[in-house]
């Protein structure tokens, strides 16, 4: 990967988009370390220190890394704008650039060496989830639908049309068609994030992408 003229190999990647949070640094593919926390605490008090601690798994600084990636979004408002204000913060910090990368897409990317439909799901609550579908054939990963907020019974209608379906993702287990995808493959991951960034831009180009509304929002235009 390129940016104006420069190999981006070596890549921090975050996720806080969900419960879970993660870190990873990924050089060409290969995974050098990873950090994962599934534990419900508030990812303020769990992102950098995860940071802290795949760098020194890696044996690198913050000054070795080529560019950032980040999970931008769909998912938790709140998770979305710390990982992202860490990223951009780092980015700012050493001058390197970043990327923002879906966050339905790079769960795709934890299935790869499947031939499956990935539907990946994130609980949007409110009988909603987000959601995008992609074919995954190996190492190649094809996007059928765009990102998006769809109900449960509209998604598992829709998911009568494929076969050998895998559901993946923090609501993965909302969704009846189709199997669950293994524990260990099933949550939103920093590797994926890295191994699912292409563009990498300038940390001020990067903002959060919510797909709904914020709630307090959603409540204000529902009583006016």
């Amino acid at each position: 990967m390129k940016i104006q003229g420069k190999l981006v190999s070596k890549i921090l990647g975050l996720d806080s988009s969900a419960i879970a949070a993660s870190c990873a640094v990924v050089e060409g593919g290969r995974v050098l370390a990873s950090g994962f926390v599934n534990m419900k605490i508030t990812h303020s008090q769990t992102l950098m220190p995860l940071v802290e601690s795949t760098l020194k798994c890696a044996g690198l600084t913050l000054t070795d890394i080529d560019g950032f990636a980040v999970s931008n979004g769909p998912g938790s408002f709140t998770g979305l704008r710390i990982a992202v204000s860490a990223v951009k913060g780092m980015a700012f910090a050493t001058g390197k650039p970043v990327c923002g990368v879906s966050t339905l897409e790079s769960l795709a990317y934890n299935l790869i060496g499947r031939d499956c439909v990935a539907c990946c799901v994130m609980d949007a609550r409110r009988g909603e989830v987000y959601n995008a579908l992609f074919e995954v054939s190996g190492e190649n990963i094809a996007r059928l639908t765009e990102d998006r907020a769809i109900s449960i019974e509209e998604l598992q209608a829709e998911l009568a049309q494929y076969s050998n379906v895998i559901s993946v993702g923090d609501g993965a287990h909302l969704v009846s068609a189709g199997n669950l995808a293994y524990e260990i493959t099933r949550w939103q991951s920093a590797v994926s994030v890295c191994l699912a960034s292409q563009d990498f831009t300038s940390a001020k180009e990067l903002m959060p992408v919510y797909i709904r509304l914020p709630q307090a929002e959603r409540e204000r235009i529902e009583k006016s």
